[in-house]
């Protein structure tokens, strides 16, 4: 006989904009959003037996978020997720867990002749800010932070030799080769055991994205790097090092090849080694290395 053994429901790309105004300097601050929630909860006869009388409509979640965006802060983005999902656990006796991700987008300022516009931004990446909040009635708030499509690139200064060679191996070992990725970086919080705990560390989660976004960089760029892996590993440990409240790091980094070009058929042209100059980005298939690093006890 078969049975429901998992279900969850939600309203997924929320879009939402807030402008905030200061009235004082007459400088504006915007952030965009989408969002997405899911809920889990005593509803499966809405599936088996189709009761909808369990069923908050998605439609009311889109318009919780609007308003919830309306009434408390969007900044920082763990704070605004963990009420919005603290929300549905306290307002719904048959809700016991909430999920909610937001991705917020790039909007920063213009400057001109070095001052600030006031109310002007510009899109100057694809590279987002992302969090998971999921409150659990009763057992607190998760949460967990990342950067996501920061696309990186540097011209040498990484390698790759020593793997395993067999039949079935053709890729020869280097000393030197260009590096490139898209980090996806998150990390995991140790849980909150309510919202105003969240509140209270709202100031730790600029400063660690800040430093997790720096870690990551400035390890990237000057790692002489054995391997993507050992490289992921190492800023890990940073992260890690820099954060005594996060629990786990992990990296997903995806490698964007760029492979030389012979031209020796044309008149003997040196392109390759090197002398190689001019290269052929790859978009697939392209490797995919992950990494999880957990602080011991956790």
């Amino acid at each position: 006989m078969p049975h429901l053994s998992a279900c969850r429901y939600g309203k997924d790309n929320i879009r939402v904009y807030k402008v905030m105004k200061d009235e004082k300097t007459g400088f504006q601050t915007v952030v965009e959003m989408t969002v997405c929630v899911l809920l889990e909860g005593e509803i499966e006869s809405s599936y088996t037996e189709a009761d909808n009388s369990v069923v908050v409509p998605t439609d009311t979640m889109k318009q919780t978020t609007y308003i919830t965006a309306k009434q408390n802060p969007v900044h920082p983005p763990e704070l605004f997720a963990s009420i919005l999902a603290d929300h549905f656990t306290t307002t719904y006796k048959h809700i016991s867990t909430a999920h909610v991700k937001v991705i917020t987008h790039r909007w920063t300022r213009m400057e001109f002749d070095g001052q600030p516009h006031p109310h002007s931004f510009l899109r100057d990446g694809s590279e987002t800010r992302n969090v998971n909040a999921v409150s659990h009635k009763n057992k607190g708030i998760t949460v967990k932070s990342a950067i996501a499509g920061l696309l990186v690139l540097k011209s040498t200064g990484s390698a790759f030799h020593g793997f395993v060679q067999d039949e079935f191996t053709i890729l020869q070992p280097t000393n030197d080769r260009i590096l490139s990725t898209e980090v996806d970086c998150a990390w995991e919080w140790s849980t909150f055991p309510t919202v105003k705990d969240v509140q209270d560390a709202v100031p730790k989660f600029d400063d660690t994205w800040d430093a997790a976004r720096g870690i990551t960089l400035k390890t990237f760029a000057t790692d002489s790097s054995a391997s993507v892996q050992n490289t992921m590993y190492k800023m890990c440990e940073q992260i890690l090092a820099k954060a005594p409240n996060v629990d786990a790091v992990d990296y997903s980094l995806p490698n964007k090849h760029y492979f030389e070009i012979d031209l020796s058929w044309h008149k003997g042209l040196k392109n390759t080694g090197k002398d190689a100059e001019v290269y052929a980005p790859q978009s697939n298939p392209n490797g995919l290395i992950h990494c999880t690093v957990r602080r011991d006890g956790k």
